[in-house]
């Protein structure tokens, strides 16, 4: 599969630190591309790069093996993009300012304008300004602004915030249509793992803007590790019922309520009635898989991304 977006040693610092430091990314043609980090780690900054909103100190940009430079305007014409929250012409219509937005890319397909508009679920609003407009019908809109005129390469920066869970999961069908049906390639940061899980084919993930590492999600998921996880206020007792009854070396201790049992010999039946018998008060006891979560913060040691 072929890059269409290439980093080299892309690298950002102001006043002497070092936002961004030696980003190498590639993103292939048609995939979608997951951005991971926690806040203030440098994933904005490499989207306003990409995008010629902040010049790099050093590094370059390459899309579809062409050097990006600060006169590169026809190839930021084949880029959508929302980088942070979205602003339009609050006095405006939704419409309106999708036109305006045509006027200045130099686009001027209006059916294509109100297809973006259905496609993000914005329809019978034609006279309603966008400053009555909710935070989530102003993601929508900055979605369908960025996806109109059918760019390459979408670039969005958190743009499920404001979403209530319908629109988080309608917002993901259209992802999934515009990189499958349409061959857009999508890059998407989210703080929200379990959404970037199930519709990224990459992941991205950046710390203190370097690029910890890069990795298809098939990776991840052909490493999973099914196990047992137990919840009990207890768990003093279940360790000395996992090592001393049941004989088992194989499990971890969490936190002080959680454990996870890794041993494949073991059902979860055979599990739950051993520490039952023992009088052991379980709060949960259910089987598990790895999920991104967990390589995660296995990979940036466990801080969080928030």
């Amino acid at each position: 599969m072929t890059n269409i977006l290439r980093t080299q040693n892309l690298t950002k610092t102001y006043q002497g630190k070092e936002a961004v430091n030696s980003v190498n990314m590639n993103i292939k043609q048609g995939e979608i591309y997951g951005f991971l980090g926690p806040n203030g780690a440098g994933k904005t900054t490499v989207m306003k790069m990409i995008t010629n909103l902040v010049k790099p100190t050093y590094g370059e940009i390459e899309f579809f093996g062409e050097k990006m430079t600060e006169r590169s305007y026809e190839m930021l014409k084949r880029m959508g993009c929302i980088i942070e929250y979205p602003v339009f012409y609050d006095k405006l219509t939704a419409k309106e300012n999708l036109i305006l937005h045509g006027e200045y890319m130099g686009y001027y397909d209006k059916q294509a304008m109100g297809e973006a508009l259905e496609l993000v679920k914005l329809t019978g609003i034609d006279n309603k300004p966008v400053k009555q407009f909710s935070l989530g019908m102003k993601q929508r809109l900055g979605i369908a602004r960025a996806v109109m005129t059918k760019p390459e390469l979408l670039i969005l920066d958190e743009p499920i915030n404001g979403l209530d869970p319908l629109g988080i999961k309608e917002m993901r069908e259209v992802f999934r249509m515009l990189s499958q049906e349409y061959g857009m390639t999508l890059l998407i940061s989210s703080h929200l793992l379990a959404e970037i899980e199930q519709i990224a084919d990459t992941i991205g993930v950046i710390r203190e803007g370097v690029l910890l590492e890069e990795v298809a999600m098939q990776t991840i998921r052909g490493g999973n590790t099914e196990y047992i996880e137990l919840i009990t206020n207890e768990s003093s007792k279940a360790v000395y019922v996992l090592e001393h009854k049941l004989k088992l070396t194989n499990f971890k201790v969490m936190d002080p309520r959680t454990i996870r049992v890794y041993d494949d010999s073991i059902s979860q039946r055979e599990l739950n009635k051993a520490l039952v018998m023992e009088d052991i008060e379980l709060e949960s006891l259910s089987k598990m898989n790895h999920s991104l979560e967990d390589y995660f913060l296995n990979l940036i040691g466990g801080d969080g991304i928030a």
